[in-house]
């Protein structure tokens, strides 16, 4: 299908012509060989710890996503025959119920401008008729001049937005998103001015800002919404912030969590999530009914999570999280149906990539993302007050760019509603998504 965007970031690549000559070669070399089919174990999520191999790995997986887990850990088999699982405990007598909805990055995209009531036209009820909504706020907002998108072996690009673009995401009509995440490595693209500029206009929105804090004490405390007499918890972290340098004396203003190890030393070691850990110990010191930790991580362009995420994230729930949403690999990767030893009358739900919901690239694996959707439902069990998850149902979504009265326009539609319009033309590109989206649901 012909596109207006670039395909994948490869397209955006600016490096010079002797090291552009040593990157086709490995590449070529990766097609005929075969040996980035499942992730490399020399990989590194964060740009600051990546050798010039593992830039060019990022690069070629870009454009062909790896499509297998880890050798040896068996997660394509794992999360096959992990079947949703959600049951009310025995006697259950529900007396309150929140529906949530969840989206993943947000990101700038050329056309976002000219899409304000059009982006969420054909999804607005999946995401805005919840009680509660969310979404990774991945572009922030700026008061300085945007650099040129490219990508290069030295730095990563600006991902801020226009003021106008920024007005077409956060929202569809009256309805907009309850709280946006904010913790993610473009955090400080452009220093502490992006990040001031963000928080300053999501407060005006009354948009609850979640993963970065305007003082210190707010970093162990995570956020909380009440509704329908329900008390949500959110604790949220970015796995690093693409070698950017917080100022000296703000390193409260973003929650950074080192999820992945990136040494072979470091191989075996478990990250240090104490900062996750107080957040929780506070919600729970406040009542609140359900947990939901928000997570910046993963490697990108995989669509299964890595075998020591699976392991954290477990951790997590065992913690005392109910639900993870979790962002940053740009492309869907399964969601698991956990039953923790806390607990065995709850089912935690763990979202390991919900995708981009707007993308800069027109690939097929990149333009296809997941909304999810829970309840969560408060009640009694024996005289004991206990809340849980209900339903969890994720559902596949494609970002469509086309041109409308010769401006160009960006609208989100169901898988579903993809798979029916299939034309003839489309139809190698439209099977592409359709193959991607049954990998992990």
């Amino acid at each position: 299908m012909k596109s207006r965007l670039p395909a994948t970031p490869l397209e955006a690549l600016s490096i010079s012509g002797v090291l552009k000559f040593i990157v086709t070669t490995i590449h070529r070399c990766a097609d005929v060989l075969g040996f980035w089919k499942h992730p490399s174990k020399k990989a590194a999520a964060d740009f600051e710890d990546m050798s010039l191999l593992a830039k060019i790995y990022w690069g070629y997986k870009s454009k062909n996503p790896v499509l297998k887990g880890e050798k040896g850990a068996h997660l394509e088999a794992f999360f096959k025959n992990n079947k949703k699982a959600l049951s009310l405990p025995n006697g259950f007598q529900e007396k309150y119920s929140v529906t949530f909805s969840a989206v993943g990055d947000l990101i700038k995209v050329e056309g976002l401008e000219n899409s304000r009531d059009k982006l969420y036209e054909k999804v607005a009820g999946l995401i805005f008729a919840k009680d509660i909504s969310y979404a990774n706020l991945e572009s922030q907002l700026t008061d300085r001049d945007i650099g040129a998108y490219t990508f290069s072996e030295k730095e990563t690009p600006p991902l801020c937005l226009t003021k106008e673009q920024y007005d077409a995401i956060k929202g569809y009509r009256e309805k907009q998103f309850t709280l946006m995440h904010t913790a993610c490595n473009h955090t400080f693209d452009t220093g502490i001015e992006g990040l001031t500029t963000t928080l300053a206009q999501l407060e005006k929105d009354r948009i609850t800002d979640l993963g970065t804090n305007r003082h210190a004490a707010e970093q162990q405390q995570g956020r909380i919404i009440e509704k329908n007499n329900i008390k949500i918890g959110f604790v949220s972290a970015t796995f690093g912030l693409n070698g950017k340098v917080v100022p000296e004396g703000k390193e409260y203003t973003v929650n950074v969590v080192k999820f992945h190890p990136y040494q072979k030393k470091q191989a075996d070691s478990k990250p240090d999530i104490t900062l996750l850990d107080n957040q929780i110990a506070y919600c729970r010191e406040q009542g609140c009914d359900i947990i939901i930790a928000s997570l910046h991580w993963g490697y990108e362009y995989e669509f299964f999570p890595r075998q020591h995420q699976v392991e954290l994230a477990h951790a997590l729930v065992e913690a005392g999280v109910d639900v993870i949403v979790a962002h940053h690999a740009h492309v869907l990767q399964p969601v698991e149906y956990y039953r923790p030893q806390r607990d065995p009358d709850r089912t935690a739900v763990i979202a390991y990539s919900l995708g981009n919901l707007t993308t800069s690239f027109s690939a097929p694996h990149l333009v296809l993302s997941g909304v999810l959707n829970l309840t969560f439902v408060k009640g009694l069990v024996d005289g004991e007050e206990k809340t849980v998850v209900r339903e969890a149902q994720l559902i596949p979504v494609v970002q469509r760019d086309f041109i409308a009265g010769d401006l160009p326009v960006i609208q989100l539609e169901q898988l579903e509603t993809f798979l029916e319009n299939k034309t003839r033309e489309e139809s190698d590109y439209i099977s592409a998504v359709e193959g991607y989206a049954e990998l992990v649901l």
